[in-house]
This record gives structure tokens, sequence and C-alpha cells, in this order.
């Protein structure tokens, strides 16, 4: 009573206070960063984590399954190094929504949690926050670093369409939204030269404009600060921070360290997000595709494209970050997802072998910060059609991400209009996935 008391004194109404603790919610984190992988377009999970090797040859594929460093656990064989680090991993074999199939959709469930309820479309302003915007929001960085960075791509829903919703800020405003880079990690000259001053800016000159413009903002009378003031400050804080600027020095790491990772653009660009999360940046999320029917999407000559390069690519990727984090002491407090929109059809089609969309049943991959290691979470049916033990929503893994990274997944933010929302209030987190 004291405290709503006080608050009333100072101006504050009682549904401020409560909202100013509902705001506060926190969990135990298990995770302090989060690596999100995501596999845009819809990974086929008959021919990576869960292959079907007695089924009829249309549903099992071409390739053979091989063990994992778990007994009893088998991947394609076109994943043999990544094989080789399952003990330090949780494979979810029982995801399904029941989103519709067009990518857009199903992007935005899988990042979000949420069903927008149509088939496709853009981002909106309106869209609910990804993962990046909301642990920003509630546990921002402790250095000057982005709290949320998106690489190498701003996808999109098809060659030539509007932006893919689902990694984006939405109701909690574009100042939340993610430092995008948009560079090629792989490239010989890579950097970001917006953070290098021109030939006539000093750090003492860029520090007298901020302070001139600050008293010239004095005048204005503000009962809280704009996004255009939010965006102002952060962008000076980039600026003048040398963390961001060392992060981006993929030079700095040795080149066979950077061979092992792939020397391709989804390689380095998981390397740069290790950097970028080691100096403080909560979440990366790493899009593998430069719109939604680029990579993933297999609807043609499937085994001929994981095989000669998708799974070699993510082969080399994953399983080096996974060993490297290990060997740096930063496996148990950062949390790498490994995930796509759906799956691929169990009957391979006759587009030259080729398997079409299935959100009925897909795989996910998960390890480090507070997840359960050497563990295998559900199974699917005996053509990996629909989830036959332990069935997993997109909600739901959002939800235990959330509550690896020590946010309520019931959390509930205002907009700008200050209307209530919960961050993910269909979810439940998977309490045999968590360690």
């Amino acid at each position: 009573m004291l405290q709503v008391g006080l608050a009333s004194y100072v101006g504050l109404s009682l549904p401020q206070v409560l909202r100013a603790e509902q705001q506060r919610r926190t969990l135990p984190a298990r995770a302090d960063a989060c690596l999100i992988i995501f596999l845009n377009g819809g990974p086929s999970h008959l021919d990576m984590w869960d292959p079907k090797p007695l089924a009829p040859a249309e549903i099992r594929g071409e390739f053979r399954p091989i063990p994992t460093s778990v007994p009893g656990v088998h991947f394609s064989e076109h994943l043999p190094k990544l094989a080789r680090q399952m003990h330090r991993c949780t494979l979810i074999r029982s995801m399904h929504h029941s989103v519709n199939n067009a990518h857009a959709a199903a992007v935005y469930c899988a990042l979000t949690g949420h069903d927008r309820g149509e088939i496709g479309g853009g981002a909106r302003p309106d869209d609910h926050p990804c993962i990046g915007a909301v642990a920003g929001r509630q546990r921002p960085p402790q250095t000057a670093m982005p709290a949320h960075v998106l690489l190498p791509f701003i996808t999109k829903e098809g060659a030539g369409g509007p932006p893919q919703p689902g990694f984006f800020a939405g109701w909690l405003g574009k100042h939340y939204d993610p430092f995008v880079i948009l560079k090629d990690p792989n490239a010989p000259d890579f950097g970001l030269p917006e953070l290098t001053f021109g030939p006539d800016i000093t750090p003492q000159r860029l520090d007298q404009r901020r302070r001139l413009i600050d008293q010239l903002l004095q005048g204005q009378s503000r009962l809280a600060p704009t996004d255009l003031d939010t965006a102002r400050l952060r962008a000076y804080e980039l600026l003048t921070s040398p963390a961001l600027r060392e992060a981006v020095r993929l030079d700095r790491e040795p080149v066979k360290l950077r061979d092992a990772y792939g020397r391709n653009i989804y390689g380095q660009s998981i390397l740069l997000a290790r950097r970028l999360l080691e100096a403080g940046t909560r979440v990366v999320c790493m899009s593998w595709a430069p719109d939604a029917n680029a990579t993933w999407d297999t609807h043609g000559s499937n085994f001929v494209k994981l095989k000669r390069e998708l799974l070699p690519q993510l082969d080399a990727a994953v399983s080096t970050l996974l060993e490297d984090l290990a060997a740096r002491g930063r496996l148990e407090r950062t949390l790498v997802a490994v995930l796509g929109d759906f799956g691929r059809t169990p009957r391979i089609n006759g587009n030259n072998a080729g398997r079409d969309h299935w959100n009925f049943c897909y795989s996910v991959l998960l390890a480090g910060g507070g997840i359960r290691a050497g563990y295998v979470h559900g199974a699917s049916d005996k053509i990996g059609a629909r989830p036959s033990l332990h069935p997993v929503t997109p909600a739901d893994l959002i939800a235990t991400i959330y509550t690896c990274l020590g946010i309520p997944p019931d959390l509930e933010l205002y907009d700008r209009l200050q209307r209530p929302l919960v961050v993910c209030p269909w979810g439940n987190p998977i309490s045999a996935i968590l360690s």
C-alpha cells in the first residue's frame, strides 16, 4: 500500500504500477544468449534427422542412416560431423502445426508461436514480436552491442516479394527491430563501413554534435522518449562501440577454424554470430535463404540439392559451432536452435525426386543453454507423416526458448496503443528437454 501510495503521489496510477510489476517478471535464466539457425523453406526431416530405412523406397529416399554419438539414434549419411555431436543435443522428432503450408504463415508461426491466420503476406507492424525483440526488451545487453541481430538476409516471401514476417519487433515498436547485417561475411572485403567515421568526423566532433542535439531538445516538453530519440541514442552507442567493430572482424579468427565452419555465406555467418554473442548480443537469427524458395524448399531435386550443397554446409557449420562453443566454455550458457518452418512430404514427388511442404510432422535440433544433452524427444510414425509420441507445437518450442532465456512465456507487454498482449500465450515449455 505504501508503494501504491507513493506511486500515486508521483503521478503513477495503480494500473501503471501493476503493469510495471508485470513487465519486471523474470525467471532464472539458463542461457545468456541464443543463436537461431533458421533453415528457411522447410528442411526434409526424413533425409536429415529422422530417417525411415524400413519404409518403402518412395518414402525412405536415397540416403542411408548412420549412427550418432547417442546409441540408437541415427542421422542421414550426409550429416556425419553433426552425428558425432548428438551427445550435446536434444532432437525433437514430433514437431507439427496446423498453419497453412504457405511459407510466410509457417515462418511466422515457427519464429513467434502465433498463427497470423492467413495464407501469406509480408511483415506488418501489428505482428507479434520475434524472440530477439522480446529478449532485447527484457534482457538488454550489458555492453554497447545490438540486442538482436539478423543476418545475412532479410528473407523475401519468394524472389522479389515482401520481407517475411516473424523476424521483426512488430507491435513492440521499430526500435526493437534487429540490427541487420546484409553483407557476405565470406567476402574478402567483409566489414561494416557504416560503423566507421567519415574522414572529416572524429569521435570528439561526433560527441559535440550529440550534445548540441541534446541541448536543442531540452526545451521540448516530453513525458517519454520517442522512437526517434531511442533510435538516435542507439545509433550513437553503436558508432562509438569498439565491441561491435571488433566483433565483425572475422579476420581475427584462425584460418583453420574459418575453413571448418565452411567458406560460404552461411558457415561464415554462423561464425560471425558466435562472435556477436560473445561480445554481448542476446539473440542472433541466421536465415538460411535470400528468399523462401531459394534453398531448403526442395520441391524438385531434393536429394541432389541436399547431397551436393545444403547438408555438407549445414554439417560443417553447426558441428564446428558446437565444438567451438564447448571448447570456449560457452555452450552451457548459449542456446543453439536449428529449425525450419515445416518438413517435407513423406512421399517423394515426380519432380526429379522432390518433396513438397509438410507441416504435420518435422524435426528440430537444440543444444546448450539449459537444454538436455543426448536426448530424443517425441517420435514420428513409420513414414514420418505424423507425431506418434509427445507432439510439440511451435508455440511450445518458443515458450521453451523464452524459459531458457529467463523470460516467462506468459509475460504481458504493451503495444504502442497501450494494449496488453501476452508474448506466447499458446505454448507450454517442454520440461522434459530442460536440463
